[in-house]
């Protein structure tokens, strides 16, 4: 005769035991507070000031020239992120990319990672850590300051 116990495990739903129960919990990282991944919210608000940024510079210098605002975006990202780890939006929202180590992400990393995101595409496609594939490219991860 099949009981309770015979369906019951099915009707539980999956098994949860090896999934992180919040981000950067497999890469070692605390759950909330400096050093914890930064989350959407904070990311997004810093690339929306970054972008204003760049695009205001486009328009007095460029007049709105797209390819320009997307340049000086570029510009902004490798140049600070690559030297501060940081850029003005990411500094705004107390973020700032570092390698999974804890070191400074460096220029190859900004550069490689600055281009990535500009492509858009591997900036939304992330992992259950929220690192990007512009991250995990160059191993880097936004974290909280």
């Amino acid at each position: 005769m099949v009981d309770r116990k015979d369906i019951g495990s099915w009707l539980t739903g999956p098994d949860t035991s090896g999934i992180s129960k919040y981000p950067g919990e497999r890469l070692g990282l605390p759950e909330s507070g400096p050093g914890s991944i930064a989350r959407a919210g904070r990311r997004i608000f810093g690339i929306v000031i970054d972008w204003t940024i760049a695009l205001v510079i486009s328009n007095f210098a460029f007049g709105g020239n797209q390819w320009a605002t997307l340049a000086i975006f570029a510009i902004e990202q490798i140049l600070l992120i690559g030297t501060l780890g940081y850029s003005i939006g990411h500094r705004i929202m107390g973020i700032h990319v570092v390698r999974l180590g804890g070191g400074p992400a460096g220029p190859l990393a900004a550069v490689v990672r600055t281009l990535l995101l500009c492509l858009v595409i591997p900036a939304v496609v992330f992992d259950p850590d929220q690192r990007g594939l512009h991250d995990k490219a160059m191993n880097t991860i936004l974290i909280r300051r």
